[in-house]
């Protein structure tokens, strides 16, 4: 499997050596670099790469910081290449593919690249079993069916406020009362209606509709202020998507 890279570091050093490194490792194509974690956020959305080299500490948004907030669905691997020790725990937490330290060895490079290469692979099985053996969706784009103990209720997706991820589930709030749902949230934004309800993060969505403020946070992020004064954060990859969605002007 031939995979697209990702190079992400602040120091033209640590750019250069990598990309001088990958030149010795057959069937991967490098897409492209980023200087910091925004730079990096977009060249992910834009170039779609399979792997990602991500250094850890970096300006405007961190390694860590970035990976967290990675939408679930056509996530690249990640692999952090760090000066540190310390932050290994952290890295496998939000399932990173590998983890190296600065200067970065040949022999470990190609070995994280081929872990990265299987575990690619790997998903692209899982991802055709799985659809070849979906089930009907219980989504339109008008209303979710959602299991009862009597058996069904519809939720009109008109009345639903916002909808959080919990596990394998969602939870989805109207003005009266929350709902509890099975399904994952890539499966359930395929039977949404985008202009009914938007991504806000990989956890979250929300009605444009009970949008009543939006709160700055800091760095660059915002929050979403419902008309019931719940504050839902916008992940770091969503935020201009979200400001121009709600016409907001677009943040540099």
């Amino acid at each position: 499997m031939r995979l697209k890279a990702l190079l992400v570091d602040d120091e033209p050093a640590a750019l250069e050596r990598l990309t001088a490194l990958f030149d010795q490792i057959p069937d991967v194509e490098l897409v492209g670099v980023a200087r910091n974690g925004r730079e990096a956020a977009q060249a992910i959305a834009d170039l779609s790469p399979d792997l990602v080299m991500l250094d850890i500490q970096m300006p405007q948004l961190s390694g860590l910081a970035l990976a967290s907030e990675l939408p679930a669905e056509h996530r690249p691997e990640i692999v952090f290449v760090t000066a540190f020790e310390v932050y290994a725990a952290d890295a496998f937490a939000v399932e990173a593919a590998d983890y190296l330290l600065k200067p970065v060895r040949f022999d470990r490079l190609r070995q994280a690249v081929e872990r990265a290469r299987r575990r690619r692979t790997l998903q692209k099985v899982y991802e055709r079993a799985e659809a070849a053996t979906a089930p009907a969706r219980e989504t339109d784009l008008d209303g979710i069916w959602v299991a009862t103990r009597n058996g069904h209720v519809r939720v009109a997706v008109g009345e639903i406020d916002w909808i959080e991820a919990a596990k394998d589930y969602v939870l989805l709030h109207t003005a009266t009362r929350s709902h509890i749902h099975r399904i994952t949230m890539s499966a359930l934004e395929q039977g949404l209606d985008p202009a009914k309800m938007i991504r806000v993060h990989r956890s979250a969505f929300v009605s444009p509709d009970r949008v009543e403020a939006v709160n700055r946070l800091g760095k660059g992020l915002i929050a979403l202020v419902l008309r019931d004064g719940v504050a839902v954060p916008v992940g770091p990859t969503y935020v201009k998507a979200v400001q121009a969605r709600l016409g907001l002007a677009v943040e540099a």
